[in-house]
């Protein structure tokens, strides 16, 4: 049999057996027991009647009875229909001589609803922090009850209502919806009422009697920034010194309204007509002071005073809230206005102040701070070289100076101490070791008459040209020639200080009656070989060696030449080290008998 069938006969024979139906009301007052009714059964013998189920002998127990010979059903208690909707209980009839059943049929008790239940809310008390700039109109927040009375019914049904709101303020009203959802109109107001305490009820429509309950609801408002800072005045001397940074000569002090250290007390300051950006301002986070400081020297001379504009703003954006009309139904008219949607309308709290600026005696300044010439090494004394220009921009008698050579390390140049110019005391030259790269580096002063006096400087760079002044130089004096070595050339070499191209490479030429004797090969370049013929026998020897360079500028040098065996030592000199470089001819004659044993 199908399910939906079956469930259908069940339906009808439990019906069947159900004898009787009754209906109470939950939570009668009494008085107990009371008969709710009676069960009768026509038999021509006597029965008993016995009462089973929930409210009997089941929970909730001890409700209902029976007079087992009358049938009488009586109530010994309150019954609470949100506990059980519904009672099914089993009804006995039985022999009265042998207990046996006779009947058996069944009782349902419907439990009527009464408004017993207040509606209650999920919490005794509600704590919620909002921003002071909201505008009206914007959700606080929802509270939430229930009812356990029976669904749907006028006894389960509730409002919610605001009773009592702490403290009162004319520049706002809360206001809640149908499903707990508190608002209000009008502006918030840290500073006048940081907490709000609501007493909200929900109360239910039954129809004897409407019962409610009421839960807290506390509002602390945020401070937000609905009070522009306004500069009250400035301590400090509003003096500074010229080239002075990292001092602070004023401090601007501020008042407040909000809460303090809050973003919206703190205060942001900006300087504007700064246009060479010499200033900073700063907060200073405990006072919320701005304190002012140089960061860029000032130049008297560019102006004695500056002028400055100051203004200050909060690290919170701004807005403000004015109720202007309270109405009846709706939002109120209100001028609301925030920093973010107000296009730049808001006016902050400005100052003019003025920096005086304290001349101090301000060095010379070379117009050219570097500077460079080029100068003839060959220039005769008292060429002009170079002039250099100072100015000094100070106002006093400390800007007249005059001109000081700083360091000439090799004593060269003198420098006017009026005019500037720079000309030369001593020849120069460029292979001077005070010269380098060509380059001879001089340090020039200007030294005004200020207490103390102030220097300025600057440097001169004097290239120096060059010029053929020297002569090539023959790098030796001695050489020593072994007689082993035949023919083999021996390295005599030159060296001109000079630069290209009056140095070398060089020309070597031998002077003298040379000839199937001594022989150079090579003889151009920086280095010549000196070649012995096989005719020149051990002994010393003096040779003219001329050297020019590639400008035909020359000298002439002794070479003096020892020629040996070389079978003991292969320096001539070592090997006679008996012998010294005395003048006089007893050494020389001395050496040569020596040189001849050697040579037998």
């Amino acid at each position: 049999m199908p399910n939906s069938s079956c469930s259908a006969v069940q339906s009808r024979q439990r019906r069947a057996w159900i004898i009787d139906s009754y209906d109470i009301e939950e939570e009668h007052p009494g008085p107990f027991p009371y008969v709710l009714g009676k069960v009768s059964i026509d038999r021509k013998y006597q029965i008993f009647f016995d009462l089973y189920g929930k409210g009997v002998d089941e929970d909730p127990k001890g409700v209902f009875t029976i007079n087992k010979q009358t049938g009488e059903i009586f109530v010994q208690k309150p019954l609470d229909r949100e506990k059980e909707e519904m009672l099914e209980l089993s009804f006995e009839a039985k022999k009265s001589h042998d207990l046996s059943i006779d009947t058996r049929l069944g009782i349902e008790i419907l439990i009527r609803d009464i408004n017993d239940n207040p509606p209650v809310f999920e919490r005794p008390l509600y704590e919620v922090t909002v921003d002071e700039d909201l505008p009206q109109g914007s959700h606080l927040h929802t509270v939430v009850a229930y009812d356990r009375d029976k669904e749907n019914t006028r006894n389960s049904t509730f409002h919610y209502a605001i009773k009592s709101v702490s403290p009162e303020s004319s520049n706002i009203k809360f206001i809640i919806g149908e499903k707990g959802a508190l608002s209000f109109y009008g502006c918030l107001d840290h500073e006048v009422t940081s907490k709000y305490t609501l007493l909200v009820e929900a109360i239910d429509h039954g129809e004897v009697v409407q019962l409610s309950s009421s839960t807290t609801v506390v509002i602390y408002v945020e401070d937000g920034n609905d009070n522009l800072p306004v500069i009250i005045g400035q301590t400090g001397s509003g003096k500074v010194k010229e080239n002075e940074s990292g001092v602070s000569p004023l401090r601007f002090h501020v008042m407040d309204k909000d809460m303090s250290q809050s973003k919206a007390w703190r205060a942001k300051y900006t300087i504007y007509e700064d246009k060479e950006k010499n200033f900073k301002i700063e907060t200073h986070t405990e006072t919320n002071d701005g304190i002012l400081t140089v960061v860029k020297p000032l130049d008297f001379e560019d102006g004695t005073t500056r002028k400055l504009k100051i203004s200050v703003e909060n690290e919170a954006p701004y807005f403000s809230c004015i109720v202007k009309k309270k109405l009846s139904i709706g939002l109120w008219d209100v001028e609301f206005t925030k920093e973010q949607s107000s296009g730049g309308n808001i006016r902050y709290n400005t100052t003019i102040t003025i920096i005086e600026i304290e001349d101090v005696n301000d060095p010379p300044n070379f117009i050219v701070t570097v500077k460079e010439a080029n100068l003839k090494e060959d220039a005769k004394i008292g060429t002009w070289v170079e002039k250099v220009t100072a100015v000094d921009r100070d106002r006093t008698a400390s800007s007249d100076f005059i001109y000081k050579v700083g360091h000439d390390p090799a004593g060269w140049m003198k420098i006017d101490p009026h005019t500037g110019d720079i000309t030369t005391i001593k020849m120069v030259d460029r292979e001077s070791i005070h010269v380098v790269n060509n380059t001879y580096t001089l340090i020039l002063h200007a030294v005004d008459h200020g207490q103390p006096p102030m220097t300025g400087t600057a440097t001169l760079k004097i290239y120096l040209i060059d010029v053929n002044d020297n002569v090539p130089q023959l790098d030796m004096v001695l050489v020593d020639i072994c007689l082993s070595d035949g023919q083999t050339p021996t390295n005599i070499s030159a060296t001109d200080p000079d630069g290209t191209p009056f140095g070398g490479p060089f020309t070597f030429e031998l002077l003298g009656d040379v000839k199937g004797k001594w022989k150079l090969d090579p003889s151009y370049g920086f280095t010549a070989g000196l070649v012995r013929d096989a005719s020149v026998y051990a002994g010393f020897y003096t040779l003219s060696v001329k050297v020019s360079d590639l400008q035909g500028q020359s000298g002439i040098y002794r070479l003096n030449t020892t020629v040996c065996s070389c079978s003991v030592a292969r320096n001539c000199r070592n090997r006679n080290t008996g012998t010294t470089t005395g003048s006089g001819a007893v050494g020389i004659a001395l050496a040569l008998v020596l040189l001849l044993l050697c040579k037998e």
